[in-house]
This record gives C-alpha cells, structure tokens and sequence, in this order.
C-alpha cells in the first residue's frame, strides 16, 4: 500500500489509446448516447479497411442495442421495466427475464457478503432522495420506515419468478447494473472477436482486448476542478475494468453540509467515512460496481483489507477526504506534478 498526498477526487476517462491490438494499424469506431441516466461511449477498434470497419459499425450498433435491451429491463423508472414490475406487484409472484434472475442472484450474494452493507433492495430509500437539483432532506419519519423495507433476504427466486416477501419493498440496481451490462458488453466483443474496445458507462470502463504486444491501456486521473487544469494521473491496466464510486458524483448542499448518494442501508443518511473516492480497477466489473460502493462505506482501513481479501482484484487508489491518496496493489499510478 502507497500514500501520496494531493488534494484530488478521481474520475476515471481514456487518457491515450494508440496502436490497439496489434502492429497492425487499427482505427476505431465510437459513438455516445444518454442511457441508464449518464452519458455512455462505447469505442471498437479494428484493422484500417472498409470491410473492417463497416463490421465494427455494426457490432457498435448491436452494442448499444444491448445496452438499451438492459437497461429496459434494470430500470427502477422505466414502467414495466422488470424490476418496476417487482416493486409494483404488491408482493406477488412476477415472471422476468434470464437476466435479472442473474442480476438478482449477484446482487442477493453480495449483500450475504457484505452483511448488509451492499442492499439491493434499498429502493424505497432512494426514491425519497433527490440529486437532480431538488435539493432536500427527506423527514426523519418517511426515511425510518424505508429503511424497514430494506433486506435484500426478503427477495425469493424460483426458477424465473421473483417475490418479495416484504410487499413494500423497492429493489434498486443503481449500485450493480453498470458492472452487469459493461461485463456483458465486454463478452459480447470477446465472442465477436474485437480486437480491442472501451465501454465507458458515465465513467466506468472496461477495457478488452490489449494496446499492443506487452503494452497496457493509459487510463487518466482527472483534475477535481475538470476544465483547463487537466489531469492530476495516470494509471496503466491490462484488460480489465476500472469502476469507480465517489461522494462527489451526485449531491447537493445545504445550509454548509454536502449530501451525496452513497445511502447507508441501516440510517437512510449519506454513508460518512473517511473516503471520498474509490477505483478500483478488476477482472470482472460486476464485483467491482458493487465493491467501490462498499469500500466507500466501510473506510479506509476496513476498505483496504476487503479489496485485498477480494479475487481479481488488480488494484486500486482510494481518494481520502483529507486529500490523501492510498493506492493498493501493483498498479501504476503516475502523478502529475502542477
């Protein structure tokens, strides 16, 4: 573990990408559209012809394609969506898709795991915050009885059918979605055989494929200011993905406090660790969504021993509130001096 000073919130986005894949000259296809509420780019590199590159425009299509497909079913907001129509059945039985039987099942596991720290269903406490601007607190009363809805045990599978025993309860993939459908897309290109490909999902990104013979894809470390003032570093991984949850990405202030969307499942609050931001960068994106919202939570040194403790993890840099920064594993983390 590293410690190096700086003032700096992360947010993670492609710093250079160049001779993706082979000796061969590749070019890439990439496009971005708004959906599951943040801005998603998805990049295909192939060989420099217009057979190759037609190809690539096609599974850029297809891809997003899919992600739309997902995000009709994950969806809290989108009427009968899947998960809305498990929130509003009332407690009875609802037929969903293979994939949110899986989703669920990953999103059951990880709350076992994190005893409770990580909730799926925390849905009924989400709906009574808003970080679009409507700035607000929601009363004491309301947020006691969402926090009794809240027991990711209280979903029960059966073959393709989902309940929810508590009729009540809300579930919510806000905190595990992204991870599903970038290690989905990521499969997607691997079957397609892509040479190389970036799936940014408002920040998260997968990375398959490689920059060339024993080279690492550069992902940047921006400046928390954003604009003229650049990059604060850099980081280098092999094909993996890189997610990142942080108190700064969606809040509001009130009356001198900052309230952000990392809700704690047992108060309903904002969660008040020592950490402002953490990335982690994984072999499988889906562990690693539901992870960095953990690690968040549980601070800095209960959080450095869980990413430790976690399989295929590669690395990772925790952002504290201090400034500090803590960077865990082998990654390359490079600073750049002002």
């Amino acid at each position: 573990m590293r410690r190096i000073t700086a003032c700096i919130i992360i947010l993670i986005i492609i710093f250079a990408i160049v001779g993706c894949g082979s000796e061969q000259e590749l070019e890439s296809v990439s496009d971005s559209r708004f959906l599951l509420d943040t801005l998603c780019s998805i990049t295909i590199f192939a060989p420099d012809n217009r057979a190759a590159l037609a190809e690539a425009t096609e599974l850029l299509e297809e891809a997003f394609a899919l992600l739309q497909h997902y995000e009709s079913l994950f969806s809290i907001s989108i009427e009968d969506s899947d998960v809305w129509r498990i929130n509003h059945a009332n407690g009875a039985p609802t037929v969903v898709s293979p994939e949110t039987i899986k989703i669920l099942e990953a999103g059951i596991e990880y709350g076992r795991l994190s005893g409770g720290t990580f909730d799926i269903t925390i849905g009924r406490l989400t709906s009574l915050w808003d970080f679009s601007g409507n700035a607000g607190i929601p009363n004491e009363s309301d947020l006691m009885q969402a926090v009794m809805t809240v027991g990711y045990q209280n979903i029960i599978i059966e073959e393709n059918t989902v309940t929810l025993t508590n009729p009540e309860a809300w579930i919510d993939l806000g905190g595990i979605a992204k991870g599903f459908i970038q290690d989905s897309l990521s499969d997607f290109m691997i079957e397609h055989g892509v040479r190389g490909a970036v799936i940014d999902l408002g920040g998260d990104v997968t990375v398959v494929g490689a920059r060339g013979e024993n080279r690492l894809w550069r992902l940047g470390v921006r400046h928390p200011f954003g604009g003229e003032l650049g990059l604060l570093g850099v980081i280098e991984i092999p094909e993996a993905a890189s997610m990142t949850s942080g108190i700064y990405q969606r809040q509001f202030e009130l009356d001198g406090i900052a309230y952000h969307h990392i809700l704690d499942p047992k108060t309903g609050m904002p969660t008040n660790s020592d950490i402002a931001s953490a990335t982690i960068v994984i072999n499988s994106a889906l562990i690693g969504d539901a992870l960095t919202s953990v690690v968040v939570q549980a601070g800095s040194e209960r959080g450095a021993e869980l990413i430790e403790e976690t399989p295929g993890v590669l690395g990772a840099i925790l952002v504290l509130r201090s400034g500090e920064i803590i960077v865990i594993g082998d990654i390359a983390f490079e600073l750049i001096e002002a």
